[in-house]
């Protein structure tokens, strides 16, 4: 299995999980507020964080404007469609200044573009890697185009079939980039648990060779912590500093306090992965001693005494002769007398 690099850190199988915090449209067309987000993901431990980079005119065609010209649910819309991207989409200018903020506040930041300007927006911001959304991994010319920039290029693989996805990977290779890093993904806000279907992490790793992660839609953390623990190597998952605020995304997002556990428990998770190979630690052999249980006397033993099953017995601590052991303690004679419930050593036993 490969490592991809993403700026400086290195992503594959065996290397710490990387987190990127999906600000997307939750900064709300509001600077102030993407700040506060770049703050909060920076100071749980992001490794990244990502924003959307669309327009009202470079994302959605005049017909779904049309047909979307009010919104029944105002907890999370105002306005028409048209309205709500006009609102939300990121300018060039705020990109370079939410650019400027991550770099001071030692985050990475990045993006996805949703048209060829918009990566070339990107690529002048020196972004470490390309993020393609899962409504694109069919948007074969986006794909090229990002792809023949040379920079490693992450897909979401959300409502894609196996066969849509060799397509995507395909398409990228053709470019000379083998930079390339899929995420399982299922695309509904939020999924029901059992459509998640994690396994195809390892699917998806079998069948492609290339480091997998999860860009995550559900709800709290455990999701994102079981996905680290099933190999992946990527998290993205939604941010926001409170899931009551207006807007998209919000109310599916992780907040600060869950951004970190993901952070920090992920780290944790990775570690315990350890290898597929048995080991006991240095630190379990030393817990024997206290654990496991020695071969006693059951009664006290003259001097001479040949030992029999009605001699012994086994109890802490484990500094003596194990009990699987037994079968050479049978039979022999002590070299001493020994008391009730005394650890019996080799040195006390002769034929």
């Amino acid at each position: 299995m490969k490592v991809v690099k993403l700026g400086k850190s290195e992503v594959g199988r065996d290397c710490p999980p990387y987190i990127i915090a999906e600000i997307g449209s939750n900064h709300n067309g509001d600077m102030k507020l993407c700040r506060k987000l770049i703050d909060a993901a920076a100071t749980a431990g992001a490794d990244a964080v990502k924003f959307q980079s669309w327009s009202d005119k470079s994302l959605i065609a005049k017909e779904e404007y049309e047909n979307n010209s009010s919104y029944s649910d105002k907890k999370r819309h105002f306005g028409s469609l048209q309205e709500m991207v006009t609102a939300y989409q990121l300018t060039p200018e705020q990109h370079v200044e939410a650019r400027e903020y991550c770099l001071n506040n030692g985050v990475v930041f990045c993006s996805t573009p949703f048209s060829k300007s918009e990566a070339d927006l990107l690529e002048k911001l020196e972004v470490p890697f390309f993020k393609i959304a899962s409504m694109d991994i069919v948007n074969l010319p986006l794909l090229s185009y990002v792809a023949g920039k040379g920079r490693p290029v992450v897909i979401s693989t959300g409502m894609a079939t196996m066969g849509e996805i060799e397509k995507a990977v395909e398409t990228v290779v053709k470019e000379g980039n083998d930079q390339i890093i899929l995420l399982h993904c299922i695309a509904i806000y939020p999924p029901e648990y059992a459509s998640i279907h994690l396994r195809n992490i390892e699917t998806l790793r079998k069948s492609f060779d290339v480091p997998v992660g999860f860009s995550d839609h559900s709800l709290g953390t455990a999701i994102p912590l079981a996905a680290i623990a099933l190999g992946a190597c990527v998290i993205e998952k939604h941010f926001t500093l409170d899931q009551k605020m207006e807007g998209w995304d919000h109310a599916i997002s992780a907040d600060p306090e869950q951004l970190k556990v993901i952070v920090d428990e992920g780290q944790n998770v990775f570690a315990a992965l350890g290898s597929s190979r048995r080991i006991v630690t240095q630190a379990e052999l030393e817990k024997r001693k206290k654990f496991r249980r020695s071969l006693v006397a059951s009664r006290g033993l003259p001097k001479g005494h040949v030992l029999t099953m009605l001699d012994l017995d086994a109890k802490r601590p484990g500094t003596g002769i194990a009990p699987d052991e037994l079968q050479y303690v049978l039979g022999r004679k002590t070299t001493q007398d020994l008391e009730e419930d005394q650890v019996i050593h080799w040195e006390y036993l002769t034929y």
